[in-house]
């Protein structure tokens, strides 16, 4: 999922720091901040990102896959031409099994389901995007309710994106009606301000290792 910032904007610097879940000579496990880009903006004072921060300590390190700005959570970083081609074409086979928690506004009422709907980018509203069945590309997210907070009107929900659409989650649990709380781009006032951050985390990146051959699971907790 690409970066989904305005190329004139200056963001605000981000004082987490990256933490580093797993390190062996392929690749790292790492668990991405809040607001913090997964490479450098095209703004040239908006170079702080995961790629250049990580490049200071492994100067191989390269992106294969990404984050929103706005999403925290779990990413594998090559660090080698073997593991980036590897697990590449892993991402472009979709055989990348990716979770992530949210949490929604509302009560989901079914325990489980599917959310098919085409997206396309919105030219009248950059840098979001839209549900568009006539010019939008195939777009499935699985969902399953973990927890309802009647107290609180929201939703904690698992979500397994089948494809890996720019702002697919956020787009697709608004179409539910069920906006992601502290989501600055498809939730209201009320609803963006619920959270202090957009509730939504990379939970779990399951691949192959691309020199043992065996399945890597990784996992990064919620902070939320």
């Amino acid at each position: 999922m690409s970066d989904d910032l305005d190329a004139l904007a200056i963001l605000p610097p981000c004082h987490e720091h990256i933490s580093v879940l797993h390190e062996d000579e392929d690749f790292l496990l790492i668990n991405k901040p809040h607001r913090l880009l997964s490479v450098p903006g095209r703004h040239p004072l908006n170079r702080d990102s995961v790629l250049v921060r990580l490049q200071q300590e492994f100067p191989t390190a390269s992106i294969v896959h990404r984050l929103d700005f706005d999403t925290s959570g779990i990413m594998v970083i090559p660090l080698n031409k073997l593991a980036l081609s590897h697990i590449s074409k892993q991402f472009q086979a979709r055989s990348v099994t990716k979770h992530y928690t949210a949490v929604v506004d509302g009560l989901i009422k079914e325990d489980a389901g599917k959310i098919d709907l085409p997206i396309a980018v919105d030219p009248d509203n950059r840098p979001r995007y839209k549900i568009c069945p006539q010019q939008g590309k195939s777009s499935v997210t699985e969902y399953q309710v973990m927890t309802r907070d009647p107290a609180a009107g929201a939703t904690r929900v698992w979500l397994h994106p089948i494809t890996g659409r720019s702002h697919q989650l956020r787009l697709h649990l608004q179409a539910m009606g069920h906006p992601i709380l502290g989501c600055e781009f498809y939730a209201d006032a009320v609803v963006q301000q619920k959270a202090a951050r957009l509730l939504l985390h990379a939970t779990e990146l399951v691949f192959i290792h691309p020199r043992t051959g065996v399945a890597v699971k990784g996992y990064s907790a919620p902070p939320f």
